[in-house]
């Protein structure tokens, strides 16, 4: 199964974001709706996480 982390920008933070965590890609493109929802938070990307990465 391939692996994916959350990177997006946020208001007032310096650089990118990436989740802590990885995801399976349907769960991670749920939670890419979320954040995309979230006040300040703009270019949510997936991307995929090389294994053991």
């Amino acid at each position: 199964m391939e692996n994916y982390r959350l990177a997006w920008t946020q208001d007032g933070r310096d650089g990118r974001q990436v989740s802590a965590v990885t995801y399976g890609l349907s769960a991670a493109e749920d939670y890419k709706l979320l954040k995309e929802a979230q006040d300040g938070v703009t270019d949510v990307e997936i991307v995929p996480v090389k294994p053991g990465g």
